[in-house]
């Protein structure tokens, strides 16, 4: 398939964000949007196809967090089985890091495990950085200096830049190359978007809901955020579905990741898929997106809610409608605040049929 920016982009305000005030939502990727699993692979299949063509021996993938965890994934299974895939992540964790700034966002600060790194990178000639959007280049470059100052022996390889959209500027572009870094990507867009004008509200702040739902864990031995040969954390997730078809389900099927944590609901949803499931997926998310109902604007309806990471941080959710059975997945150790609010906006469109999937690393 050929994608243009008619299919992987809609233009959405941020709410309250003196930054930047708009954020390009990909109806396609299977984060802010409810899709079908199936087409958001093919979308991250078809990037990594071109990826896999042209830097065939790398074995090393970086995947930024929020929205391009799972791009990054898919990205590095395109490659190779044994590609190493590590994503970035706004969590805190143990260990050593890269801390770096996406300075535009609205959750600035994400942390990069480097414990093995210098021999990852010493072990491969070509390193992939993954992200949904390039629009001026410029946390790839805050990542790849810091990153060439540790690591000295980064300065001798290739780098590619891949992504869904791609928004450099020639000027950028060439700083890029400087630093030896090339660009793949499905869509190239020139343009700047105004979206001063379009009225937005903030998203709804709803009762929380205390249900006991069925809960269920699976233990799985890959974690990305610390690094992960790819075709086993492939097969993990693919356990994941294979476990879902054990439960009782029927009708239209909603799998919903939880913030960073997108790969398993997408590639257990697309086991659904091939065993005759109705199935969309998408996951809550840091990004405040105002809300219109405007015809032409993507989000028109979303929930403020407590974050399954930290009962402190706010999260959301957008577009929900109501299902048959809602299947929420996440990696979270302390998330029963956020769970709450998360049944309560479920209950609110009448998806009274709701199971909990716990993936635990191990």
């Amino acid at each position: 398939m050929i994608y243009t920016s008619e299919n992987v982009l809609r233009v959405a305000k941020r709410f309250n964000n003196k930054k930047r005030n708009y954020l390009l939502v990909n109806p396609l990727q299977g984060k802010h949007l409810p899709i079908k699993p199936s087409l958001a692979l093919e979308m991250m299949n078809e990037l990594g196809k071109m990826v896999a063509k042209n830097y065939s021996e790398a074995r090393l993938v970086i995947g930024f967090a929020e929205t391009a965890t799972a791009i990054g994934a898919i990205v590095a299974k395109n490659i190779s089985d044994d590609c190493f895939y590590i994503q970035t992540t706004r969590e805190n964790f143990q260990g050593e890091f890269v801390e770096f700034l996406e300075e535009h966002s609205h959750a600035p600060e994400q942390k990069l495990y480097a414990e093995n790194l210098s021999k990852l990178i010493n072990q491969t000639s070509e390193i992939i950085f993954v992200d949904d959007e390039l629009s001026t280049g410029k946390t790839l470059l805050n990542v790849v200096r810091q990153l060439k100052n540790k690591f000295p022996a980064l300065n001798n390889k290739k780098i590619c830049a891949a992504s869904i959209i791609n928004r450099l500027s020639e000027e950028n572009i060439a700083k890029l190359a400087s630093e030896n870094i090339s660009c793949v990507y499905l869509v190239k867009l020139n343009q700047n978007f105004d979206v001063e004008n379009i009225f937005v509200e903030p998203a709804q702040i709803i009762e929380p809901i205390n249900k006991i739902i069925p809960s269920y864990k699976i233990n799985i031995a890959s974690d990305p955020i610390r690094g992960v040969k790819i075709g086993n954390y492939f097969s993990q997730c693919e356990i994941c579905g294979d476990f879902l078809l054990n439960l009782k389900l029927s009708g239209e099927i909603l799998i919903l990741g939880t913030e960073e944590f997108m790969l398993p609901a997408i590639i257990a949803g697309r086991k659904l898929e091939i065993n005759n499931f109705n199935v969309l997926t998408h996951s809550t998310t840091r990004s405040p997106i105002g809300i219109s109902k405007n015809r032409n604007y993507p989000i028109q309806e979303g929930f403020k809610l407590r974050s399954f990471y930290d009962s402190t941080r706010t999260t959301y959710i957008y577009n929900l409608k109501r299902y048959d059975t809602a299947i929420i997945m996440t990696n979270s150790e302390n998330f029963s605040i956020g769970l709450s609010d998360l049944i309560a906006a479920l209950n609110f469109h009448g998806v009274n049929t709701i199971f909990l999937v716990e993936v635990k690393n191990v």
